[in-house]
Protein backbone atom coordinates (compact mmCIF):
# COMPACT_ATOMS: atom_id res chain seq x y z
CA UNK A 1 0.00 0.00 0.00
CA UNK A 2 1.38 3.39 -0.96
CA UNK A 3 -0.07 6.36 0.88
CA UNK A 4 1.18 9.90 0.59
CA UNK A 5 3.31 9.22 3.67
CA UNK A 6 5.01 6.32 1.86
CA UNK A 7 6.06 8.71 -0.87
CA UNK A 8 7.20 11.25 1.70
CA UNK A 9 9.43 8.81 3.53
CA UNK A 10 11.52 8.49 0.38
CA UNK A 11 12.76 12.01 0.96
CA UNK A 12 12.39 12.70 4.67
CA UNK A 13 12.39 11.15 8.12
CA UNK A 14 9.37 12.13 10.14
CA UNK A 15 9.59 13.16 13.76
CA UNK A 16 7.34 14.35 16.57
CA UNK A 17 4.53 16.85 16.88
CA UNK A 18 5.60 20.48 16.99
CA UNK A 19 4.06 23.93 16.69
CA UNK A 20 5.67 25.43 13.59
CA UNK A 21 4.17 28.87 13.61
CA UNK A 22 1.20 31.16 13.70
CA UNK A 23 0.01 33.90 11.44
CA UNK A 24 0.36 37.54 12.34
CA UNK A 25 -0.30 38.57 15.92
CA UNK A 26 -3.20 40.72 17.02
CA UNK A 27 -6.06 38.32 16.30
CA UNK A 28 -8.21 36.90 19.02
CA UNK A 29 -7.48 33.40 20.22
CA UNK A 30 -11.03 33.07 21.50
CA UNK A 31 -12.43 32.62 18.03
CA UNK A 32 -14.66 35.65 17.54
CA UNK A 33 -13.84 38.68 19.68
CA UNK A 34 -13.86 41.99 17.83
CA UNK A 35 -14.75 40.36 14.53
CA UNK A 36 -11.49 38.41 14.47
CA UNK A 37 -11.27 34.63 14.42
CA UNK A 38 -8.39 32.28 15.18
CA UNK A 39 -8.43 28.69 14.00
CA UNK A 40 -5.82 25.95 13.99
CA UNK A 41 -4.69 23.58 11.27
CA UNK A 42 -2.93 20.22 11.68
CA UNK A 43 -0.46 19.71 8.83
CA UNK A 44 -0.05 16.43 6.94
CA UNK A 45 3.32 15.75 8.56
CA UNK A 46 6.48 17.56 9.57
CA UNK A 47 8.56 16.77 6.49
CA UNK A 48 9.83 19.76 4.45
CA UNK A 49 7.08 19.67 1.83
CA UNK A 50 4.29 19.52 4.43
CA UNK A 51 5.67 22.32 6.57
CA UNK A 52 6.50 24.58 3.62
CA UNK A 53 2.99 24.19 2.24
CA UNK A 54 1.38 24.86 5.63
CA UNK A 55 3.45 27.96 6.35
CA UNK A 56 3.04 29.47 2.89
CA UNK A 57 -0.66 28.69 2.88
CA UNK A 58 -1.52 30.40 6.16
CA UNK A 59 0.60 33.43 5.30
CA UNK A 60 -1.20 33.96 1.99
CA UNK A 61 -4.59 33.15 3.50
CA UNK A 62 -4.16 35.71 6.28
CA UNK A 63 -3.18 38.36 3.74
CA UNK A 64 -6.41 37.66 1.82
CA UNK A 65 -8.46 37.29 5.04
CA UNK A 66 -6.87 39.63 7.62
CA UNK A 67 -9.56 38.95 10.22
CA UNK A 68 -8.68 35.25 10.35
CA UNK A 69 -5.53 33.87 11.93
CA UNK A 70 -4.49 30.26 11.37
CA UNK A 71 -2.14 28.56 13.81
CA UNK A 72 -0.33 25.57 12.33
CA UNK A 73 0.72 22.41 14.11
CA UNK A 74 2.65 19.50 12.61
CA UNK A 75 2.33 15.83 13.42
CA UNK A 76 4.38 12.66 13.01
CA UNK A 77 3.94 10.34 10.08
CA UNK A 78 3.05 6.67 10.13
CA UNK A 79 1.14 4.95 12.90
CA UNK A 80 1.91 7.65 15.47
CA UNK A 81 0.29 10.25 13.24
CA UNK A 82 -2.72 8.03 12.57
CA UNK A 83 -3.24 7.48 16.29
CA UNK A 84 -2.94 11.20 17.02
CA UNK A 85 -5.64 12.05 14.47
CA UNK A 86 -8.00 9.33 15.72
CA UNK A 87 -7.51 10.27 19.37
CA UNK A 88 -8.16 13.95 18.82
CA UNK A 89 -11.28 13.26 16.80
CA UNK A 90 -12.69 10.88 19.40
CA UNK A 91 -12.03 13.31 22.27
CA UNK A 92 -13.30 16.39 20.43
CA UNK A 93 -9.86 18.03 20.56
CA UNK A 94 -9.06 18.02 16.85
CA UNK A 95 -7.72 21.15 15.15
CA UNK A 96 -10.29 23.16 13.20
CA UNK A 97 -8.82 21.91 9.92
CA UNK A 98 -6.61 18.86 9.53
CA UNK A 99 -4.79 17.31 6.60
CA UNK A 100 -4.91 13.54 6.35
CA UNK A 101 -5.12 10.60 3.95
CA UNK A 102 -8.04 9.90 1.66
CA UNK A 103 -9.37 6.40 0.95
CA UNK A 104 -9.51 3.58 3.49
CA UNK A 105 -7.71 5.54 6.21
CA UNK A 106 -10.30 8.30 5.80
CA UNK A 107 -13.12 5.76 6.13
CA UNK A 108 -11.59 4.57 9.41
CA UNK A 109 -12.22 8.07 10.87
CA UNK A 110 -16.00 7.45 11.04
CA UNK A 111 -16.62 10.52 8.86
CA UNK A 112 -20.43 10.57 9.15
CA UNK A 113 -20.20 11.12 12.90
CA UNK A 114 -16.86 12.93 13.28
CA UNK A 115 -16.48 15.24 10.24
CA UNK A 116 -18.31 18.24 8.83
CA UNK A 117 -19.89 17.59 5.39
CA UNK A 118 -18.56 19.68 2.50
CA UNK A 119 -20.84 18.49 -0.30
CA UNK A 120 -22.45 21.90 -0.80
CA UNK A 121 -19.23 23.92 -1.07
CA UNK A 122 -18.77 25.69 -4.41
CA UNK A 123 -15.48 23.95 -5.24
CA UNK A 124 -16.94 20.45 -4.84
CA UNK A 125 -18.33 20.43 -8.38
CA UNK A 126 -14.80 20.75 -9.79
CA UNK A 127 -13.45 17.54 -8.22
CA UNK A 128 -12.62 14.48 -10.32
CA UNK A 129 -14.98 11.55 -9.90
CA UNK A 130 -12.12 9.28 -8.77
CA UNK A 131 -11.19 11.68 -6.00
CA UNK A 132 -14.77 12.09 -4.77
CA UNK A 133 -14.96 8.34 -4.16
CA UNK A 134 -12.04 8.51 -1.74
CA UNK A 135 -13.45 11.23 0.57
CA UNK A 136 -17.15 10.42 0.52
CA UNK A 137 -19.68 8.14 2.15
CA UNK A 138 -23.24 7.46 1.03
CA UNK A 139 -24.26 10.50 3.07
CA UNK A 140 -21.80 13.22 2.06
CA UNK A 141 -18.45 14.42 0.75
CA UNK A 142 -16.01 15.41 3.50
CA UNK A 143 -12.61 16.29 2.00
CA UNK A 144 -10.82 18.70 -0.33
CA UNK A 145 -7.55 17.78 -2.11
CA UNK A 146 -4.15 19.21 -1.24
CA UNK A 147 -1.36 18.49 -3.71
CA UNK A 148 -1.44 16.38 -6.83
CA UNK A 149 -2.33 12.78 -7.50
CA UNK A 150 0.42 10.35 -8.42
CA UNK A 151 0.42 7.20 -10.51
CA UNK A 152 1.94 3.78 -10.30
CA UNK A 153 3.27 2.10 -13.41
CA UNK A 154 6.46 2.21 -15.45
CA UNK A 155 8.77 5.20 -15.44
CA UNK A 156 10.97 4.98 -18.53
CA UNK A 157 13.87 6.76 -20.22
CA UNK A 158 12.50 8.47 -23.31
CA UNK A 159 15.92 8.91 -24.91
CA UNK A 160 16.60 5.17 -24.72
CA UNK A 161 13.22 4.47 -26.29
CA UNK A 162 13.88 7.01 -29.05
CA UNK A 163 17.38 5.67 -29.74
CA UNK A 164 16.12 2.10 -30.07
CA UNK A 165 12.98 3.05 -32.01
CA UNK A 166 10.62 1.71 -29.36
CA UNK A 167 6.97 2.63 -28.81
CA UNK A 168 5.17 2.73 -25.47
CA UNK A 169 3.85 -0.81 -24.97
CA UNK A 170 0.17 -1.46 -24.42
CA UNK A 171 0.27 -5.24 -24.00
CA UNK A 172 2.50 -7.25 -21.70
CA UNK A 173 3.97 -9.09 -24.68
CA UNK A 174 4.97 -5.72 -26.16
CA UNK A 175 6.62 -4.78 -22.88
CA UNK A 176 8.66 -7.99 -22.86
CA UNK A 177 9.61 -7.45 -26.51
CA UNK A 178 10.81 -3.92 -25.74
CA UNK A 179 12.74 -5.19 -22.74
CA UNK A 180 14.55 -7.84 -24.80
CA UNK A 181 15.58 -5.22 -27.38
CA UNK A 182 16.85 -2.98 -24.60
CA UNK A 183 18.86 -5.86 -23.13
CA UNK A 184 20.40 -6.57 -26.54
CA UNK A 185 21.58 -2.94 -26.62
CA UNK A 186 23.52 -3.47 -23.37
CA UNK A 187 21.12 -1.46 -21.17
CA UNK A 188 19.37 -2.79 -18.06
CA UNK A 189 15.80 -3.34 -19.32
CA UNK A 190 13.84 -3.38 -16.04
CA UNK A 191 15.30 -1.77 -12.95
CA UNK A 192 14.47 -3.35 -9.61
CA UNK A 193 15.65 -1.95 -6.26
CA UNK A 194 15.03 -4.55 -3.59
CA UNK A 195 17.53 -2.75 -1.34
CA UNK A 196 14.44 -0.67 -0.49
CA UNK A 197 11.98 -3.50 0.05
CA UNK A 198 8.82 -1.43 -0.53
CA UNK A 199 9.77 -0.93 -4.17
CA UNK A 200 9.19 -4.62 -4.94
CA UNK A 201 5.40 -4.14 -4.99
CA UNK A 202 4.79 -2.13 -8.14
CA UNK A 203 3.98 -4.86 -10.65
CA UNK A 204 1.18 -5.90 -8.28
CA UNK A 205 -0.10 -2.65 -6.80
CA UNK A 206 0.17 -0.58 -10.00
CA UNK A 207 -1.69 -3.25 -11.96
CA UNK A 208 -4.86 -2.85 -9.93
CA UNK A 209 -6.53 -0.44 -12.38
CA UNK A 210 -6.27 -3.24 -14.96
CA UNK A 211 -7.72 -5.75 -12.47
CA UNK A 212 -10.58 -3.37 -11.76
CA UNK A 213 -11.19 -2.82 -15.48
CA UNK A 214 -11.72 -6.59 -15.87
CA UNK A 215 -13.86 -6.92 -12.75
CA UNK A 216 -15.31 -3.73 -11.27
CA UNK A 217 -16.55 -5.67 -8.22
CA UNK A 218 -13.15 -7.16 -7.39
CA UNK A 219 -12.30 -4.80 -4.51
CA UNK A 220 -15.72 -5.29 -2.90
CA UNK A 221 -15.52 -9.06 -3.29
CA UNK A 222 -11.94 -9.06 -1.98
CA UNK A 223 -12.98 -7.18 1.15
CA UNK A 224 -15.90 -9.59 1.63
CA UNK A 225 -13.63 -12.66 1.25
CA UNK A 226 -15.32 -13.94 -1.91
CA UNK A 227 -13.59 -17.01 -3.36
CA UNK A 228 -12.82 -15.54 -6.79
CA UNK A 229 -11.26 -12.31 -5.51
CA UNK A 230 -7.91 -13.74 -4.52
CA UNK A 231 -4.38 -12.93 -5.63
CA UNK A 232 -3.80 -16.60 -6.44
CA UNK A 233 -6.44 -16.31 -9.17
CA UNK A 234 -6.73 -14.21 -12.30
CA UNK A 235 -6.91 -11.33 -12.91
CA UNK A 236 -4.93 -10.33 -9.78
CA UNK A 237 -2.40 -13.13 -10.22
CA UNK A 238 -0.93 -11.29 -13.23
CA UNK A 239 1.12 -8.92 -11.05
CA UNK A 240 2.88 -11.86 -9.38
CA UNK A 241 3.43 -13.54 -12.76
CA UNK A 242 4.98 -10.37 -14.19
CA UNK A 243 7.28 -10.04 -11.18
CA UNK A 244 8.57 -13.58 -11.71
CA UNK A 245 8.79 -13.40 -15.50
CA UNK A 246 11.26 -10.53 -15.64
CA UNK A 247 13.53 -12.54 -13.32
CA UNK A 248 13.19 -15.75 -15.33
CA UNK A 249 14.03 -13.94 -18.58
CA UNK A 250 17.04 -12.12 -17.12
CA UNK A 251 15.57 -8.68 -17.74
CA UNK A 252 16.60 -7.10 -14.42
CA UNK A 253 19.73 -5.20 -13.39
CA UNK A 254 22.36 -7.50 -11.86
CA UNK A 255 22.38 -5.66 -8.53
CA UNK A 256 18.59 -5.82 -8.07
CA UNK A 257 18.94 -7.35 -4.59
CA UNK A 258 20.87 -4.41 -3.13
CA UNK A 259 20.05 -1.40 -5.33
CA UNK A 260 18.21 1.42 -3.55
CA UNK A 261 15.40 3.56 -4.90
CA UNK A 262 17.58 6.69 -5.06
CA UNK A 263 20.28 4.94 -7.08
CA UNK A 264 17.68 3.24 -9.27
CA UNK A 265 16.33 6.65 -10.20
CA UNK A 266 19.85 7.79 -11.10
CA UNK A 267 20.20 4.73 -13.36
CA UNK A 268 16.93 5.61 -15.05
CA UNK A 269 17.78 9.30 -15.47
CA UNK A 270 21.18 8.60 -17.04
CA UNK A 271 19.92 5.82 -19.32
CA UNK A 272 21.93 3.10 -17.61
CA UNK A 273 18.53 1.48 -17.08
CA UNK A 274 15.50 1.98 -19.29
CA UNK A 275 12.32 1.07 -17.35
CA UNK A 276 11.48 1.22 -13.65
CA UNK A 277 8.19 0.01 -12.12
CA UNK A 278 7.55 2.79 -9.63
CA UNK A 279 5.22 5.44 -8.22
CA UNK A 280 5.65 8.83 -9.87
CA UNK A 281 5.79 10.55 -6.47
CA UNK A 282 9.54 9.87 -6.45
CA UNK A 283 10.15 12.24 -9.37
CA UNK A 284 11.14 14.92 -6.83
CA UNK A 285 14.25 12.85 -6.05
CA UNK A 286 15.29 13.05 -9.71
CA UNK A 287 14.93 16.82 -9.54
CA UNK A 288 17.49 16.77 -6.72
CA UNK A 289 19.92 14.21 -8.14
CA UNK A 290 19.67 14.66 -11.91
CA UNK A 291 17.81 17.90 -12.65
CA UNK A 292 19.09 18.11 -16.23
CA UNK A 293 17.58 14.70 -17.03
CA UNK A 294 14.21 15.06 -15.30
CA UNK A 295 12.35 15.55 -18.57
CA UNK A 296 14.01 12.51 -20.11
CA UNK A 297 11.78 10.38 -17.90
CA UNK A 298 8.29 9.43 -19.06
CA UNK A 299 5.48 7.29 -17.71
CA UNK A 300 3.16 4.57 -18.94
CA UNK A 301 0.62 2.35 -17.21
CA UNK A 302 1.30 -1.34 -16.57
CA UNK A 303 0.54 -2.99 -19.93
CA UNK A 304 -2.54 -5.20 -19.98
CA UNK A 305 -3.72 -8.33 -21.78
CA UNK A 306 -6.46 -6.30 -23.45
CA UNK A 307 -4.08 -3.78 -24.99
CA UNK A 308 -6.01 -0.98 -23.28
CA UNK A 309 -4.06 -0.36 -20.08
CA UNK A 310 -5.43 1.73 -17.25
CA UNK A 311 -3.26 3.92 -15.02
CA UNK A 312 -3.49 3.20 -11.29
CA UNK A 313 -3.91 6.44 -9.35
CA UNK A 314 -3.12 7.37 -5.77
CA UNK A 315 -5.21 10.32 -4.65
CA UNK A 316 -3.74 13.22 -2.66
CA UNK A 317 -3.86 14.08 1.01
CA UNK A 318 -7.08 15.89 1.90
CA UNK A 319 -8.25 18.73 4.13
CA UNK A 320 -11.06 17.96 6.59
CA UNK A 321 -13.06 19.81 9.25
CA UNK A 322 -14.04 17.95 12.44
CA UNK A 323 -17.58 18.06 13.85
CA UNK A 324 -16.16 19.89 16.89
CA UNK A 325 -15.53 22.99 14.73
CA UNK A 326 -18.67 25.14 14.78
CA UNK A 327 -19.89 28.74 14.53
CA UNK A 328 -17.44 31.42 13.37
CA UNK A 329 -14.61 28.89 13.39
CA UNK A 330 -16.50 26.63 11.01
CA UNK A 331 -17.06 29.56 8.66
CA UNK A 332 -13.36 30.43 8.82
CA UNK A 333 -12.32 26.79 8.34
CA UNK A 334 -14.47 26.48 5.21
CA UNK A 335 -12.87 29.66 3.85
CA UNK A 336 -9.43 28.16 4.42
CA UNK A 337 -10.33 24.95 2.58
CA UNK A 338 -11.81 26.93 -0.31
CA UNK A 339 -8.60 29.01 -0.44
CA UNK A 340 -6.46 25.88 -0.76
CA UNK A 341 -8.04 25.16 -4.13
CA UNK A 342 -8.29 28.77 -5.32
CA UNK A 343 -5.84 29.99 -7.97
CA UNK A 344 -3.52 31.37 -5.29
CA UNK A 345 -3.75 28.23 -3.21
CA UNK A 346 -2.96 26.12 -6.26
CA UNK A 347 0.14 28.21 -6.90
CA UNK A 348 1.26 27.54 -3.33
CA UNK A 349 0.73 23.82 -3.81
CA UNK A 350 2.88 23.93 -6.95
CA UNK A 351 5.68 25.88 -5.28
CA UNK A 352 5.74 23.76 -2.11
CA UNK A 353 6.58 20.54 -3.95
CA UNK A 354 7.25 18.95 -7.32
CA UNK A 355 3.99 17.93 -9.07
CA UNK A 356 3.95 14.15 -9.40
CA UNK A 357 0.73 13.89 -11.38
CA UNK A 358 -2.44 15.77 -12.35
CA UNK A 359 -4.53 17.63 -9.80
CA UNK A 360 -7.76 16.11 -8.51
CA UNK A 361 -9.64 19.38 -9.04
CA UNK A 362 -10.04 21.27 -12.31
CA UNK A 363 -9.46 24.70 -10.76
CA UNK A 364 -5.78 23.86 -10.12
CA UNK A 365 -3.46 23.98 -13.11
CA UNK A 366 -0.06 22.38 -13.42
CA UNK A 367 2.92 24.71 -13.83
CA UNK A 368 4.57 24.99 -17.24
CA UNK A 369 7.74 23.45 -15.83
CA UNK A 370 6.05 20.34 -14.38
CA UNK A 371 8.08 17.17 -15.06
CA UNK A 372 7.41 15.63 -18.48
CA UNK A 373 5.97 12.43 -17.04
CA UNK A 374 3.06 14.41 -15.58
CA UNK A 375 1.83 15.12 -19.11
CA UNK A 376 1.94 11.38 -19.77
CA UNK A 377 -0.17 10.75 -16.66
CA UNK A 378 -2.65 13.46 -17.63
CA UNK A 379 -3.27 11.73 -20.97
CA UNK A 380 -4.68 8.70 -19.12
CA UNK A 381 -6.89 10.95 -17.00
CA UNK A 382 -8.22 12.80 -20.03
CA UNK A 383 -8.92 9.50 -21.82
CA UNK A 384 -10.71 8.23 -18.69
CA UNK A 385 -8.29 5.29 -18.55
CA UNK A 386 -7.56 5.46 -14.83
CA UNK A 387 -8.55 3.53 -11.74
CA UNK A 388 -7.96 3.95 -8.05
CA UNK A 389 -5.29 2.01 -6.21
CA UNK A 390 -6.76 -0.80 -4.10
CA UNK A 391 -5.94 0.98 -0.85
CA UNK A 392 -8.62 3.56 -1.68
CA UNK A 393 -11.25 0.86 -2.19
CA UNK A 394 -10.45 -1.66 0.55
CA UNK A 395 -8.93 -1.43 4.05
CA UNK A 396 -7.16 -4.79 3.70
CA UNK A 397 -3.51 -5.19 2.79
CA UNK A 398 -1.25 -7.87 4.17
CA UNK A 399 1.90 -6.43 5.79
CA UNK A 400 4.26 -8.93 4.13
CA UNK A 401 3.58 -8.19 0.47
CA UNK A 402 6.94 -6.56 -0.17
CA UNK A 403 8.86 -9.50 1.34
CA UNK A 404 6.79 -12.05 -0.57
CA UNK A 405 7.36 -10.23 -3.86
CA UNK A 406 11.10 -10.10 -3.25
CA UNK A 407 11.00 -13.90 -2.97
CA UNK A 408 9.03 -14.13 -6.21
CA UNK A 409 11.17 -11.54 -7.98
CA UNK A 410 14.38 -13.23 -6.86
CA UNK A 411 13.36 -16.65 -8.16
CA UNK A 412 12.85 -18.18 -4.71
CA UNK A 413 9.06 -18.65 -5.03
CA UNK A 414 6.86 -19.16 -8.05
CA UNK A 415 4.18 -16.60 -8.86
CA UNK A 416 1.46 -19.01 -7.75
CA UNK A 417 3.25 -19.82 -4.48
CA UNK A 418 3.82 -16.17 -3.69
CA UNK A 419 0.24 -15.21 -4.45
CA UNK A 420 -1.11 -18.03 -2.29
CA UNK A 421 1.18 -16.96 0.54
CA UNK A 422 -0.07 -13.41 0.20
CA UNK A 423 -3.69 -14.57 0.31
CA UNK A 424 -2.89 -16.06 3.72
CA UNK A 425 -1.21 -12.81 4.77
CA UNK A 426 -4.34 -10.90 3.73
CA UNK A 427 -6.55 -13.27 5.71
CA UNK A 428 -4.54 -12.73 8.88
CA UNK A 429 -4.72 -8.96 8.43
CA UNK A 430 -8.48 -8.98 7.77
CA UNK A 431 -9.07 -11.05 10.90
CA UNK A 432 -6.92 -8.68 12.91
CA UNK A 433 -9.00 -5.76 11.63
CA UNK A 434 -12.20 -7.59 12.54
CA UNK A 435 -13.66 -7.41 9.05
CA UNK A 436 -16.81 -9.46 8.55
CA UNK A 437 -16.62 -12.65 6.51
CA UNK A 438 -13.06 -13.61 7.45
Amino acid sequence: MFSRRTATRVAATLGGVALIGAALAGCSSSGGSGGATTISMLAAGNDPASTTFAKDLVKAFHKANPSITVKVETRPGGTDGDNLVKTRLSTGDMNDVFLYNSGSLFQALRPDTQLQPLSDEAWAKDLTSDYKKTVSTEKALYGAPTGTTFNGGIMYNKKVYEKLGLSVPKTWDDFISNSEKIKAAGIAPVIQSYGDTWTSQLFVLADFANVNAKDSNWATDYTANKADAKYSKEPALAGFEHTREIFDKGLMNKDFASLTNVNALKMLATGEGAQYPMITAVISNVLQSNPDQINDIGYFAIPSDSGEPNATVWEPTSAYIPKSTTGDKLTAAKKLIAFINSSEGCDIQNSAGTPAGPFAISTCKLPSDAPALVKDELAYQEAKKTGLALEFLSPIKGPNLEKILIQVGSGISSAKEGAALYDQDVKAQAQQLGIKGW
